[in-house]
């Protein structure tokens, strides 16, 4: 198994890891997601530089996800992120 991100081209997801109090928690988020959420003005974004750029929220997602009771895989949705600044 590997513990780097890594883009999984049949589901379109990026597919992660993130420390929660000391265990590694299998994650997800589709290129949609990650486009709507980091790169909405853009169509040239492209998913695992986007996830990479914007990985501590994304972890930090992740573990309200689990610290209200989500097991893994954590598959994250629009929602799961705050909306961006403006």
């Amino acid at each position: 198994m590997t513990t780097q991100p890594y883009l999984h081209d049949d589901s379109g997801a990026v597919r992660f890891w993130v420390d929660v109090d000391g265990q590694s928690v299998g994650a997800s988020i589709r290129k949609e997601t990650l486009h709507y959420r980091f790169a909405p003005g853009r169509n040239d974004d492209q998913p695992l530089a986007t996830y990479l750029a914007n990985a501590d929220e994304i972890a930090e997602a992740v573990r309200r996800r689990v610290a209200a009771g989500s097991i893994e895989p954590v598959m994250l949705r629009e929602h799961d992120l705050p909306p961006p600044a403006r």
